[in-house]
């Protein structure tokens, strides 16, 4: 089993701080927001998309799939009452020459190994389609 540590600490009314290893980030905890820095929803939808990036890189080389970039695009809706994610639709946008075929493979092992969207699914409506990114004119 793998196992993960974050510390969090309040800095001020306008945000806090949360670390890991040798990395932190700031944390939006200002009730008026703060366009500094990523509230807890956002940073959701960021491990999301960390996680679908993470795990291109690691199957793309199992599979001999061949990329230049990934780029994810998220969009998550929250109800007020209770407050929770309703649905979190995601498009993932490949720079890569790859066929349709390969490209529907590796959006089924991103969907299928995925530690963090696998997590979210379970709690939330996570859809999305995966797209060659066009070619430049």
């Amino acid at each position: 089993m793998l196992t993960y540590d974050v510390e969090a600490r309040r800095m001020d009314a306008h945000g806090a701080v949360a670390t890991t290893k040798d990395a932190e980030i700031i944390l939006d905890t200002d009730l008026a927001g703060r366009p500094d820095a990523f509230n807890p929803a956002e940073l959701l939808l960021a491990a999301v998309a960390a996680c679908m990036i993470k795990g291109i890189e690691r199957v793309a080389p199992m599979l001999k799939f061949d990329f230049l970039g990934v780029e994810v695009k998220l969009h998550g809706v929250r109800q007020d009452s209770p407050p929770k994610m309703i649905s979190i639709d995601y498009e993932i946008i490949v720079d890569t020459d790859e066929d349709d075929h390969r490209l529907d493979l590796l959006h089924t092992n991103v969907r299928k190994f995925g530690t963090i969207s696998n997590t979210v699914a379970q709690a939330t409506k996570l859809e999305g389609v995966i797209r060659r990114r066009s070619p430049m004119p």
